[in-house]
């Protein structure tokens, strides 16, 4: 007993006995530079678990959120010793958690050459400032006249320390930083981004105005891919180089097979005719000698994408991408659905992540090749 409560004298010197009986401690408790004042009080038998912590309004606050805490360790703690070490331990951990959520607003430079900064780049880029000005949105047109946005987020040592810049993009945008740069520099930066790019986007708007685009619904400028409907429930799925639009994409059909082995098959006998000077929609038309049928001129009838099982378009943000062989169906069905339908039947088999079945609508045979999910 007579070393513990020297070791805590040693430790903690301004944490002292107010009585004989050594029931009583008040003092004070050091944690980071600071110190905070607190009394405890111990019941005869000095067992911490049915003492009383009393805490300065300071230490109360800065604890508030640790109480179960203090409380546990208060139970469990062999002696006051002890309970003041593991106390002081939390008490460290509170002060640097608030000192991390209370950060000290900049100097007034800060705003001043902030606003001096947008003066210079021009009132007219400007989209959006936080009261902080911690969020700077500005705007672009590139040479086709697309308008895009670049968020800047200002760090509190800006300009010493690069901002974060979030972007649009379908390739990683990473700006030059000086502690000499400015929102000027990275203005000029992303116009020279959205230069590089500019093949890229007039590839996918022709696409997107030209063309039934299934998915994405509303494709973002980040979106590298589309699936377009050919007609006949048939539909290409196409992935296009950010870097060489142009050039041939990554080509995948989704149909039934008598619709879409014949297009693969134009496809490797013509690939040679591939040229990327012209654009990637008139090559793809040159390549599987076809028309793709817009939106506006593709009537309901000629496309039926609703599921045939669930008799929706969309289910959880899927659209029907399996469709029945028969030429004379030719239904489309969600993998989801039809796998939970197939699943259900007596008849119907599965080896390793291919279930044999029958069509729901004709009964012919059908089949399922599962992705992505566990059978």
């Amino acid at each position: 007993m007579a070393e513990t409560e020297a070791s805590l004298l040693r430790q903690f010197p301004l944490l002292l006995p107010q009585n004989r009986a050594k029931t009583v401690y008040e003092g004070f408790i050091s944690a980071q530079g600071r110190d905070f004042h607190l009394r405890v009080l111990l019941p005869k038998d000095l067992q911490l678990r049915n003492a009383r912590l009393l805490c300065s309004w300071q230490l109360k606050a800065i604890l508030n959120g640790y109480h179960h805490v203090v409380q546990q360790r208060m139970q469990h703690s062999p002696d006051l010793m002890s309970f003041i070490v593991e106390l002081k331990m939390v008490l460290e951990v509170a002060l640097k958690n608030k000192k991390e959520l209370y950060v000290l607003p900049p100097p007034h430079q800060f705003y001043s050459s902030l606003i001096e900064e947008i003066g210079t780049l021009g009132w007219d880029k400007l989209v959006y400032v936080d009261t902080c000005f911690s969020t700077i949105k500005l705007k672009a047109e590139d040479a086709s006249g697309r308008e895009h946005l670049i968020t800047v987020k200002l760090k509190a040592k800006y300009p010493a320390e690069s901002p974060d810049c979030i972007v649009d993009f379908p390739v990683s945008f990473s700006v030059s930083w000086t502690p000499q740069s400015s929102l000027i520099s990275i203005h000029s930066q992303f116009l020279a981004a959205l230069e590089s790019l500019k093949a890229f986007w007039d590839v996918m708007d022709e696409i997107d105005e030209k063309t039934w685009v299934l998915e994405p619904e509303k494709p973002t400028r980040s979106a590298t891919a589309r699936r377009i409907a050919l007609g006949n429930n048939a539909s290409i799925n196409i992935e296009v180089d950010p870097r060489h639009p142009t050039m041939l994409p990554e080509c995948c059909f989704l149909g039934a097979d008598h619709v879409v082995k014949p297009l693969g098959i134009r496809l490797s006998r013509n690939i040679h005719l591939w040229d990327p000077e012209n654009s990637l929609l008139k090559n793809l038309k040159d390549v599987l000698e076809i028309d793709f049928p817009a939106r506006a001129i593709l009537e309901k009838s000629d496309l039926s994408m609703d599921c045939g099982i669930c008799y929706a378009y969309q289910l959880d943000g899927a659209i029907p991408d399996q469709v029945c062989d028969n030429s004379r169906c030719g239904q489309p069905f969600h993998q989801t659905c039809l796998y939970e339908w197939l699943r259900g039947l007596l008849t119907s088999r599965q080896s390793f992540n291919v279930i044999f079945g029958e069509c729901p609508y004709c009964s012919k045979p059908l089949t399922l090749k599962m992705s992505g999910r566990k059978a």
